[in-house]
C-alpha cells in the first residue's frame, strides 16, 4: 500500500511539475519588472546632479559676472548664489509637487498639486516614478527631485542676464520667486509630467528647450522691454571687465551641460553616452561656427564671440540632445550660431534694446531653434520610438511648434503680470543714483576689487 502511495504522489507531482514551472517562471517575470534602485544609475545621476548646480554656481555666475563692469560683478554673484538657496527651499517646499505630482479634475493637465509637499510621502528607499531608458532600474525618488530642483534654480538664474546692473535686489528676489513658482512650476508640469498636456501631446524635451531657455529667454526679453535700457546705454557701450571669468564661466557650463543633459535619461546607458556627445559635438560646431562668423564680420575672432557661441551651442542642443545622431547635432550647432550672432550683433542694436548680456538673443532664440529642430531631426536611430519630418513624422514638427509658442506667449504674459505686481508694490528698477554708484556698493555695501593704501 505505501508503495502504491509512493507512485501516484510521484505520478502527481510529475502531473503538476509544468503547472510549478510555469508558475516559478511567472514570479520571476513579475520579480524582474519590480522597479527597483540600481547603484550605478543612482552613482552616475548623483555626480550629474552636482554637475547642473555646477552651471549655476560657479559657472553662470563667473560667465555673466564677467562681462558686467566691474561695479556690479559681486551684484551678479550675489543673485546667482541667492537663487541657489530660495529656489532649493521653494522645490523643496512644494515646487517640486507642483511640478511634478498629479492634481484632480481640470487642473491635472495644468499644475500638480500638494501630495508631496514638503517632501510628504517620498521615503529615503523609494523608487523614482519617473524614468526614460531603463523601465525597472531606476534612481531614488529624492535623487531625482534633486536633479530637478537644480534644473528649478538655473532657469530664473539665466534671465539675470537680461536685466543686470539696473535692478533693485529686494524687486530682483520677489520677481524671481514669484516667477519660479508661477512660470517654471507650470511649464515643467506641462512638458515633463506625466500628468502635463504637451507631455500627453507628445512634445519632446530632453533636457529643458522649452521648460529652461524658451521659458527663460522670452521672460528676459519682456524683462529687458519694461525695465528699460541701462543710464546712457546708446551713447557710451559698456566692455566686459573681466574676459577671463568669462572664459572659465563658459568652461564651467560647457563641463556641467554633460550633467544636464546626459543625466536627463536618469540612466547610466548608452542614450547617456549619445546625450553626451551630441552636446559636445553641437558646441563645439556652434563654438567655431561663431569663431569663424565673428572673423569674417569684425576682421578678427574674439574670446567673448567663441564663448558666446559655446553658450548658444549649449542651449539649442539642449531639448534634442536625447533624440538626434552626430548630424543632427553638427547641424544645430551651425543653425544656432548664425542666427543668435545675426540676432545679437544686428538685430539688437537696430531695435535699441537693453538685453544685457544676451538673455533672450542667446537663450531664448537658442532654445526655439532647438526644439523647432528636434521635430525635424529627431532619429529613431537614438531612440526607436521618436522620430522628426526628416525622418518620416512631420506631425512631431507640428508639435513642437505648438509646445514652442504656447511656452512663449505663457511666459511673456506671465512675466508681465509679475513684473507689474512686484513694481508697484516693491520697486524693481534701481534708481539713477543707484545705477551710477553701481549695485555692488548701492545694494551690498561691498566692492568686488578693494583699493588697499
Amino acid at each position: 500500500m505505501k508503495i502504491k502511495l509512493k507512485y501516484a504522489g510521484m505520478a502527481l507531482l510529475g502531473l503538476m511539475a509544468p503547472a510549478i514551472a510555469f508558475a516559478e517562471e511567472a514570479a520571476a517575470e513579475v520579480a524582474v519588472k519590480t522597479p527597483y534602485i540600481d547603484f550605478g544609475n543612482t552613482a552616475w545621476m548623483t555626480v550629474a546632479t552636482a554637475l547642473v548646480m555646477l552651471m549655476t554656481i560657479p559657472g553662470l555666475a563667473l560667465f555673466y559676472g564677467g562681462l558686467v563692469r566691474q561695479k556690479n560683478v559681486l551684484n551678479i554673484l550675489m543673485q546667482c548664489f541667492i537663487l541657489t538657496a530660495v529656489i532649493t527651499l521653494e522645490w523643496v517646499f512644494f515646487g517640486y509637487s507642483l511640478a511634478f505630482s498629479s492634481s484632480s479634475g481640470f487642473l491635472a493637465p495644468f499644475i500638480g498639486g500638494f501630495d508631496w509637499a514638503f517632501l510628504n510621502g517620498i521615503g529615503v528607499q523609494d523608487v523614482s516614478p519617473y524614468y526614460i531608458s531603463q523601465e525597472t532600474a531606476r534612481i531614488p525618488h529624492l535623487l531625482f527631485v534633486l536633479f530637478q530642483g537644480m534644473f528649478a534654480v538655473i532657469t530664473p538664474a539665466l534671465i539675470i542676464g537680461a536685466y543686470a546692473e539696473r535692478i533693485k535686489f529686494r524687486g530682483f528676489l520677489i520677481f524671481s520667486l514669484l516667477w519660479a513658482i508661477l512660470v517654471y512650476n507650470p511649464v515643467a508640469h506641462w512638458v515633463w509630467s506625466g500628468d502635463g498636456w504637451l507631455y500627453k501631446m507628445g512634445a519632446l524635451d530632453f533636457a529643458g528647450g522649452t521648460v529652461v531657455h524658451i521659458n527663460a529667454g522670452i521672460a528676459a526679453l519682456v524683462m529687458t522691454l519694461m525695465i528699460g535700457n541701462r543710464r546712457n546705454y546708446n551713447n557710451h557701450p559698456t566692455a566686459p571687465h573681466n574676459i577671463p571669468l568669462v572664459v572659465i564661466g563658459t568652461a564651467l557650463l560647457w563641463f556641467g551641460w554633460f550633467g544636464f543633459n546626459a543625466g536627463s535619461g536618469l540612466a547610466a546607458d548608452g542614450l547617456a553616452i549619445s546625450a553626451f556627445l551630441s552636446t559636445h559635438v553641437a558646441t563645439a560646431t556652434a563654438a567655431l561656427t561663431w569663431a569663424l562668423l565673428d572673423w569674417t564680420r569684425n576682421t578678427k575672432p574674439t574670446v567673448i564671440g567663441v564663448c558666446t557661441g559655446a553658450v548658444a551651442g549649449l542651449v539649442a542642443i539642449t531639448p534634442a540632445a536625447g533624440f538626434v545622431g552626430v548630424t543632427g547635432a553638427v547641424v544645430i550647432g551651425v543653425l544656432v550660431s548664425v542666427v543668435c550672432f545675426f540676432m545679437v550683433s544686428v538685430v539688437k542694436h537696430k531695435y535699441g534694446y537693453d538685453d544685457t548680456l544676451d538673455a533672450f538673443g542667446v537663450h531664448g532664440i537658442g532654445g526655439i531653434i532647438g526644439a523647432i529642430a528636434t521635430g525635424l531631426l529627431a532619429t529613431p536611430a537614438i531612440q526607436s520610438s521618436y522620430s522628426g519630418l526628416f525622418y518620416g513624422n512631420p506631425k512631431q514638427l507640428w508639435i513642437q511648434v505648438v509646445a514652442t509658442v504656447v511656452t512663449m506667449a505663457f511666459s511673456a504674459i506671465m512675466t508681465f503680470v509679475i513684473f507689474k505686481v512686484v513694481d508697484k508694490l516693491f520697486g524693481i528698477r534701481a534708481t539713477q543714483k543707484e545705477e551710477i554708484a553701481g549695485l555692488d556698493i548701492s545694494q551690498h555695501n561691498e566692492m568686488a576689487y578693494a583699493v588697499n593704501d
